[in-house]
């Protein structure tokens, strides 16, 4: 059966502790590109509609966490002191910045958007499964997964990546979720 695949564009910033001399120490940004594949899991009536869902169905919910949740976020890690500074100073932007254990990585980001969209297509009953899940960071760096292992699927990257809601953090109450 035909798959599908769709990009959508976001913009971040984020910074990388766990190694201190790193330049990712320092808060940056990138303009990224996450691309996802969708396969059918039923078979297509080629004599009807000759879809499984529409382009516009299969994409609404995924692009408007994308565009509503992920762009101009800031992601950091849960034991960075910048996120104390933000419940601090400024929790009406809690909203805007997205935490993961560990630091917040292209690699952790793919495996926290690939369960995100996973209880995203669940809750939306759309006849799929999540066959490829890529972000390209920069032009020259992609990364990418077709599936995850137990232990990914294990990590403890925050109850926000296993719910199909627009959070990207575990920090505010549930009525922000929606």
């Amino acid at each position: 059966m035909p798959a599908v695949r769709f990009t959508r564009r976001f913009s971040m910033a984020h910074r990388l502790i766990a190694d201190a001399g790193s330049k990712c120490a320092v808060p940056h940004g990138h303009n990224e590109f996450v691309t996802v594949t969708l396969e059918p899991t039923a078979e297509i009536d080629f004599g009807g509609a000759n879809y499984a869902a529409s382009f516009e169905r299969l994409k609404a919910r995924w692009h408007g966490f994308v565009d509503r949740s992920l762009d101009h976020a800031f992601q950091l890690n849960r034991a960075d002191s910048l996120l104390a500074w933000f419940q601090q100073h400024e929790p009406h932007r809690l909203n805007q910045v997205l935490t993961v254990d560990g630091d917040p990585t292209t690699e952790a980001l793919v495996i926290a958007l690939w369960r995100k969209l996973e209880a995203i297509l669940k809750a939306e009953g759309l006849p799929f499964r999540l066959a490829e899940l890529g972000i390209e960071e920069t032009p020259t760096n992609t990364v990418l997964t077709r599936g995850l292992t137990e232990a990914e699927r294990a990590w403890d990257l925050g109850a926000w990546c296993d719910r199909a809601d627009f959070s990207i953090n575990d920090l505010l109450p549930p009525e922000t979720w929606s």
